[in-house]
């Protein structure tokens, strides 16, 4: 950096740090413990919706991983009707001529 007009970079001095702002002097600290433990309980909560989140999600899945293998099943039974159905069709025709 450049220093100002008509004086020395040397001669510039930042004052001392006084108390919080010197880690050597000040060894105490001070924690809110009501400010803590409503952090605390924050997290908590958060950690439990989350879970629940998480359960109400898998519920959800397995429900929709239930009623796609029965609509399978269903799909699958019509096509197994229909074609014994037309099977039935077609050798009866086959039998009157």
């Amino acid at each position: 950096m450049a220093s100002p007009k008509g004086t020395d970079a040397s001669a510039l001095t930042l004052p001392a740090a006084e108390g919080a702002l010197n880690p050597g002097r000040n060894t105490s600290l001070e924690v809110d413990s009501v400010s803590s433990q409503v952090a605390t309980s924050l997290e908590i909560k958060e950690l439990y919706e989350a879970a629940q989140r998480e359960n109400e999600m898998e519920k959800e899945r397995e429900k929709r991983d239930a009623m796609q293998t029965l609509k399978t099943a269903v799909i699958v039974s019509g096509v197994i009707v229909a074609v014994a159905g037309a099977i039935f069709a077609i050798t009866k025709k086959l039998k009157e001529k």
